[in-house]
């Protein structure tokens, strides 16, 4: 049974079709939350300080990205809304992930369609000047030499995904794993959610 007032969500790291579900998610008749208002509440994450995450929710139904795509949100969130939902989005391999996250990158930020160095990440305009080179290295604490380490940014995805799945062993009511490339995940995601709609399929957005 659809409930607009269940918390759902969106758990999936950048880049594995987040924003296709935030989208999906509206056209289903949820309230997504404010993404600008969420990413700017990464030093409170970084400080493990989940209250005004929380109190953040109150805004919303249906929250995707940052910080809720980070480690430890989620838990956080399980403990204070119980019978909230959680999707977990995932892109066919780590390496399909890495490469989009590194093209969508270079073409946001580098001047030579390279990675983003360091000076381009800290002068970068998104959100606020800094934020992008902060919010780097607090998620993948790379060196500034070398910033978009293919292993390291790898192995922080998967291990992501796996500490997820772990957490939500045995409970599988309360955890959705799709891939929004592949057909049939959206009729997923409808039975996941209680929802009954005339759509088929994901409105892909944002496509590297």
């Amino acid at each position: 049974m659809f409930n607009r007032r269940q918390k759902v969500f969106c758990i999936g790291t950048g880049k594995t079709g987040t924003t296709t579900l935030g989208v999906t998610l509206t056209k289903l008749g949820y309230t997504l939350g404010n993404q600008e208002q969420a990413e700017l509440l990464i030093d409170a994450w970084h400080d493990r300080e989940f209250i005004p995450i929380i109190s953040y929710c109150k805004s919303a139904n249906a929250f995707q990205d940052i910080p809720f795509s980070l480690p430890h949100t989620y838990e956080a969130l399980d403990n204070h809304f119980p019978k909230a939902k959680f999707i977990l989005t995932e892109r066919d391999s780590a390496e399909q992930w890495y490469r989009s996250l590194t093209r969508f990158h270079a073409k946001l930020w580098s001047n030579t369609n390279e990675v983003p160095t360091k000076e381009e990440l800290q002068a970068a305009s998104y959100r606020h000047p800094g934020y992008a080179y902060k919010a780097h290295k607090y998620i993948y604490n790379t060196s500034d030499d070398d910033l978009y380490n293919e292993e390291k940014l790898k192995s922080f995805y998967l291990q992501h995904n796996s500490k997820i799945k772990e957490y939500f062993t045995g409970r599988e009511d309360k955890l959705l794993i799709i891939n929004v490339s592949k057909k049939g995940d959206f009729a997923k995601l409808c039975d996941f959610l209680g929802v009954k709609t005339s759509l088929t399929e994901f409105p892909w957005e944002n496509k590297t």
